[in-house]
Order: C-alpha cells, then sequence, then structure tokens
C-alpha cells in the first residue's frame, strides 16, 4: 500500500529539515491505513477491545526529507507468527526516487485493558477477519 505524505511546516526545524519523530507520525498514518485495508476496523476493535500494539520499531534514517517535500509510505505487512507481526515501511521522496527512512514494526493483537496478547487468526492478514465479541475470551 502506498500513503501519500505531505511535509508541513510543524513537520521541520528551523532549517526546514524533517524531524527524526515525524517520520514516525507518517508511519502511523500509513500503518493505520493498512489495518484498515486489511479488515481491521474501528467498529470491530471497539466492540472486541483487541487492538494492535507494536512491540518494537526499528528505524534507519538514511537521507533528510524537507520543508514542502511530497512524500510516499509504502507499507505491507511481512512476517506472521503465532501471534506476533511485522510490518514494514519505506519512505520514498518520488520526485528523485531517493529512499528516505526504512522502518520495522513488531506488533501483536492485545486485549485491553487487561493486556493480554491473542493469537493471530487463522490466515492471518489475508484474508483477515475480526473477531465477534462471541469469539472474544473475556
Amino acid at each position: 500500500m502506498k500513503t501519500p505524505i505531505s511535509v508541513m511546516f510543524y513537520d521541520t526545524d528551523a532549517a526546514g529539515v524533517v524531524h527524526n519523530i515525524a517520520y514516525l507520525r507518517f508511519i502511523e498514518a500509513a500503518r493505520t491505513l493498512l489495518a484498515l485495508e486489511y479488515g481491521m476496523d474501528w467498529a470491530s476493535m471497539k466492540e472486541t477491545s483487541i487492538f494492535p500494539v507494536i512491540l518494537r520499531t526499528e528505524i534507519d534514517y538514511r537521507y533528510p526529507a524537507l520543508l514542502g517535500d511530497l512524500l510516499e509510505v509504502e507499507s505491507w505487512i511481512g512476517e506472521v507468527s503465532s501471534a506476533r507481526f511485522w510490518c514494514h515501511f519505506k519512505i520514498h521522496r518520488p520526485s528523485d526516487r531517493v529512499l528516505l527512512v526504512n522502518c520495522n514494526q513488531s506488533l501483536a493483537f492485545v486485549k485491553m485493558p487487561v493486556g493480554k496478547v491473542q493469537r493471530l487468526p487463522k490466515g492471518f492478514p489475508i484474508p483477515f477477519i475480526p473477531p465477534t465479541s462471541q469469539d472474544v475470551v473475556r
């Protein structure tokens, strides 16, 4: 999945260079849209109280983005285990095809508010069918 991002003034320092933390916000936006594409919608999360939770973030900053840049965040789900999965992200500047950032995040589904990690549904991520309230162990 590809998510377009416009670099705004509040993403940058006085020199117009994107803050390192702003890239994580760009990734958060892309991951949220990726989740929606895979059927992890707000209504089912609210009903089941099961949410995707970040366990680990690895990020490599390669080149800076600048104020006014139009960026693209490429995102996909990679490795999957019984209880964890990885989302991968690459942030490019399409105008010159420069790869700015590589990021990998490990996530798990967690039952809230108890904080209990859930097993991933069979076939995850495709097809992802959110559990119903009857499927959830309380």
